[in-house]
């Protein structure tokens, strides 16, 4: 049987920018920070971590970095997806070759595909690595849903052993057909515990940026049948969360570290900072959850 590559809290880790660049110096406090906090694994050039305006050689270069730095006292699954199949398959190779414990690979945006596309291209990033693959389905972002029937077909390939689900209302679905022998984690911080009570192992958060021992806890209570302990943590999380999302995502959790200190830098064009409104809104819920005074 197949073991998941991390159960918990995996931090889908803001890349820091200044004007030149990453800022590594920051990248490795920021890591150092999450393996102290308890959190379980680190999902380097995800979407949170703006892979998507990164150039290939600063894209290559936070994952390498953050391998050499994480050295190995938890999991390092670096976010390689793409749109063009060829260009997904170079970049999981490059992750695989600086030891990357895993890649995250999400579903093509804009030319999108057929549910039989979705597996052709799954299959062949898949088949041209050894390391475990984990798929990413955020219809919100690529308006194109990977049916439960195209990720159990997916789940038999030796090396895709898991999902990022953003979809609640399949996650039952994926459950039943792929088994114990694949993993899910939730993809909405919003439903950690939805997504648990399915049979979800874990989740890979937004909000674990800023609050990552909670983010953790609420799924090790879970996992150990402390039910009501992490219901407790989730409800408890809703109106950050909320404001956490009030814009389009990374823009309120930079906005969220910076106002806390953690000095992350900009955004990249084309998003933008937060509006004026929404900045006071984030404040707000900031305080009301103990983190800013």
């Amino acid at each position: 049987m197949r073991k998941p590559i991390f159960t918990g809290s995996g931090v889908a880790i803001v890349t820091p920018f200044t004007n030149e660049g990453t800022d590594y110096n920051k990248l490795s406090e920021l890591i150092e920070y999450q393996i102290r906090e308890g959190t379980d694994a680190i999902i380097i050039a995800g979407t949170t971590g703006e892979a998507s305006t990164m150039y290939d050689d600063e894209h290559k270069a936070a994952i390498k970095f953050t391998v050499e730095k994480v050295n190995g006292r938890i999991p390092v699954i670096a976010g390689t997806g793409s749109n063009h199949t060829v260009h997904a398959i170079e970049l999981s190779k490059y992750a695989q070759e600086v030891g990357a414990d895993a890649i995250l690979t999400v579903t093509p945006y804009y030319n999108k595909t057929t549910q039989k596309g979705l597996y052709e291209h799954f299959k062949h990033i898949a088949n041209s690595i050894s390391i475990p693959s984990i798929l990413y389905n955020v219809p919100s972002r690529t308006n194109l849903n990977m049916a439960p029937e195209t990720i159990k077909a997916l789940s038999e390939i030796e090396n895709i052993v898991a999902i990022k689900e953003c979809n609640l209302s399949q996650a039952g679905d994926i459950v039943n057909l792929c088994g114990e022998d694949f993993t899910v984690y939730s993809g909405e911080d919003g439903f950690v515990v939805p997504f648990l009570s399915m049979g979800a192992k874990g989740v890979i958060s937004v909000m674990a940026n800023i609050i990552p021992k909670d983010t953790h806890d609420m799924v090790a209570k879970y996992l150990s049948g402390d039910v009501e302990g992490s219901r407790k943590l989730q409800l408890d999380t809703l109106s950050l969360i909320k404001a956490l999302f009030i814009e389009v995502s990374p823009i309120p959790i930079k906005a969220a570290m910076n106002l806390l200190g953690m000095n992350v830098g900009k955004c990249r064009l084309p998003l933008v900072d937060i509006s004026d409104n929404n900045l006071e809104i984030l404040k707000k819920e900031l305080r009301n959850y103990g983190l800013l005074t």
